[in-house]
Parts: structure tokens; sequence; C-alpha cells
């Protein structure tokens, strides 16, 4: 497997993204933010990585938001 110093979501499974926004931000922010169905109605962590792993947009989405939400926690360490 090739290393990628660079890249903050190398080994980060989908789940774990999805778990920590959901601890950082809450579905409801989350849902506000990414409109889609899996984060407003009935949320779950099963729904989103059911869908999240067929839907390449909203993917791409939640990871620019994991991403974000890395480098806001870094700033303020």
């Amino acid at each position: 497997m090739e290393s990628q110093p660079n890249n903050p979501l190398h080994g980060v499974k989908l789940e774990q993204i999805i778990n920590d926004l959901v601890a950082h931000y809450g579905w409801e922010y989350m849902g506000h933010t990414i409109k889609i169905k899996c984060f407003i109605d009935n949320p779950s962590v099963k729904s989103s990585l059911k869908f999240l792993r067929r839907t390449p947009w909203a993917r791409t989405k939640v990871e620019n938001m994991y991403l974000n939400m890395l480098k806001n926690r870094n700033r303020k360490s």
C-alpha cells in the first residue's frame, strides 16, 4: 500500500468520519449544511453509510466537512 503522508483521509474509514462529525456537530447541523435525507429524516450511521457509499457527490461533501473540522481543530490547538 502506498504511503500518503499529506492525505488526512488516508486510513480513515467512512464510518469513523461520520461518527466524528456527529460527535462534533450533531445530526441537525449536518442535515442543515448538507441537505441529504439520511442526515435529516431519522438519521443513523447505518443509513448514512449506505447512502454515502453509493453517492459520490454526497460523500465528497461529507469528506470536505470532515477536513474543515480537522482544520478548525488544528487551529485551536
